[in-house]
């Protein structure tokens, strides 16, 4: 029976987060398959709560500042988007 429990993983011993598989006192073999978070494999959880607030400020300051190349008239694109289309089944 496959079972997902999520837990740190501290050197060589599991501290699980939520909910603990009941395997009662007795030592038993058990498969542990190890899959990492995707932030963790970017580094991202390396850095700390209060960095990362700052770091994503830094991030949208910077993207606020590019300079675009194209300019979009809201009236024409409203229109493009609204177009007549067939409607399913008709």
């Amino acid at each position: 029976m496959t079972q997902t429990f999520k837990a740190w993983l501290k050197g060589d011993r599991l501290e699980w987060i939520e909910e603990a598989p009941a395997l009662g006192e007795s030592a038993q073999q058990v498969q542990v398959t190890v899959v990492v978070p995707s932030d963790v494999e970017a580094g991202i959880s390396a850095i700390e709560p209060s960095q990362r607030g700052r770091q994503m400020a830094a991030i949208l300051a910077k993207l606020a500042n590019t300079p675009w190349e194209i300019e979009i008239d809201g009236s024409v694109w409203q229109r493009e988007i609204r177009q007549d289309r067939p409607l399913p089944g008709r």
